[in-house]
C-alpha cells in the first residue's frame, strides 16, 4: 500500500536540494567505533564488513550504503549509532571496491548485483542461528534490496527491510540526472566513479583506456563503456532493464517499509511505483518534500533532526521478533 509520510521538512531546508546536500555538508561527524571484518568468497574476491554494537544482545541488522557510498557516509554512521543505541548488532557491507581497498577481479558491484547480498545473509544466517535479521538498504543499495527480496519471494530469510531514496526505474533515473539542477549530482557521483576506475586500474585494466574516461560524463555512458560490459550486460539499456527493482516489488512477501519523497531530484515522480505494482508486505511512504537521503526536520539550524534515524528505528522496534 502507499502511504502518506508524518515527514515534515525542517522550515530552515525548503526545497530538495538543501534537504539532499545539508547532511553531507553540514552534519557532524558521527562517533562510531567499528570492527572491520573480510569475508572472503567462493570467486576469490572478497568483501569488508564494518560491525558495530557486537556486544549487544539484539537483532542483526545488515546496511547496504549507496553508489560509492562507505562507512565514512553520513547516512551509514547515523542509523548505525541509533540501531546500536536500540541494542542491535549492526553492519555495513562495503559493496566490492568501496572499501580502502580495491577488489581483486574485474567485476565490482551494480544497482542489480544480488549475488553477494544473499551471500552474506546465508553467511549471517548461519553464524547467528535463530537471531533476527534485518536489511536497511539507501539508494543503490536499496535497489539492490528490493530486487533480491523479488528475487527471493516467500524464501527471504528477513524479519524486515527498509529502503530509503530508491531508484525504482534505473532508466528515467538516469535521463533524469542527465537533466537541469540534478546533473549536478550526476557531476558529483561521477567524479568518484571516474577515481574509483582509476584506483582499480592499478590491478586490472578497465574496458576503455583511462584516457577516455573524461569522456563518460553521464551515467548512461559511464554504464554503457563499463558497468555493462564488465558484468555481462549488452549494453547500458539491458543493464538498466535487468536491474531496476520496480518489477520485483509485487514479488516481496517479507515486510517492507520504503520511505520515499516525490521531490527527490535522482528520480522523476513517473519512475515511483503504483499501489498496484506493490505487494500485500510493502508499505511505500511518500512524502511530499525531503531530497534524496535527506528527510531533515528541526526548528532550529544547529540541533537538526534526522527523521530517518526516528522512522527505521521506529519500525523495527515494531516488527515481531520469531
Amino acid at each position: 500500500m502507499i502511504l502518506a509520510s508524518r515527514f515534515r521538512p525542517a522550515w530552515w531546508l525548503p526545497g530538495p536540494h538543501l534537504q539532499t546536500m545539508f547532511p553531507s555538508l553540514f552534519r557532524r561527524r558521527v562517533r562510531l567505533t567499528t570492527h572491520r571484518e573480510r569475508q572472503e568468497l567462493p570467486d576469490g574476491d572478497f568483501l569488508d564488513m564494518d560491525w558495530a554494537g557486537l556486544d549487544n544482545t539484539g537483532s542483526i541488522v545488515l546496511v547496504l550504503h549507496g553508489l560509492e557510498g562507505s562507512i565514512h557516509s553520513h547516512y551509514v554512521a547515523g542509523i548505525m549509532q541509533r540501531l546500536v543505541r536500540e541494542g542491535n548488532r549492526v553492519v555495513l557491507l562495503h559493496f566490492r571496491n568501496c572499501s580502502e581497498e580495491a577488489n581483486r577481479l574485474a567485476r565490482s558491484y551494480h544497482s542489480g548485483e544480488t549475488g553477494d547480498l544473499q551471500y552474506i545473509i546465508q553467511n549471517l544466517i548461519a553464524r547467528f542461528i535463530s537471531v533476527p535479521i534485518a536489511v536497511i538498504g539507501f539508494s543503490l543499495g536499496g535497489n539492490v534490496l528490493l530486487k533480491w527480496l523479488g528475487e527471493q519471494g516467500p524464501k527471504a530469510p528477513l524479519m524486515a527491510a527498509i529502503a530509503v531514496s530508491v531508484p525504482f526505474d534505473l532508466a528515467l533515473c538516469a535521463q533524469h540526472l542527465n537533466k537541469g539542477p540534478s546533473r549536478l549530482y550526476q557531476w558529483y557521483l561521477m567524479r568518484k566513479l571516474h577515481r574509483s576506475v582509476r584506483r582499480k586500474a592499478m590491478r586490472i585494466p578497465p574496458p576503455v583506456p583511462l584516457s577516455r574516461l573524461p569522456e563518460l560524463r553521464s551515467f548512461y555512458q559511464f554504464d554503457d563503456h563499463i558497468t555493462a560490459p564488465v558484468h555481462g550486460f549488452r549494453n547500458a539499456a539491458e543493464y538498466y532493464a535487468d536491474s531496476s527493482s520496480r518489477r520485483f516489488l509485487k514479488q516481496i512477501k517479507v515486510p517492507t517499509l520504503i520511505l520515499q519523497a516525490r521531490d527527490d531530484p535522482f528520480l522523476p515522480v513517473n519512475a515511483l511505483p503504483e499501489e498496484r505494482e506493490l505487494s500485500e508486505s510493502v508499505t511505500l511512504e511518500l512524502s511530499r518534500h525531503g531530497g534524496h537521503v535527506g528527510f531533515i526536520a528541526g526548528s532550529l539550524p544547529w540541533n537538526p533532526h534526522y527523521w530517518l534515524e526516528s522512522r527505521i528505528a521506529g519500525y523495527l522496534q515494531d516488527q515481531p521478533r520469531h
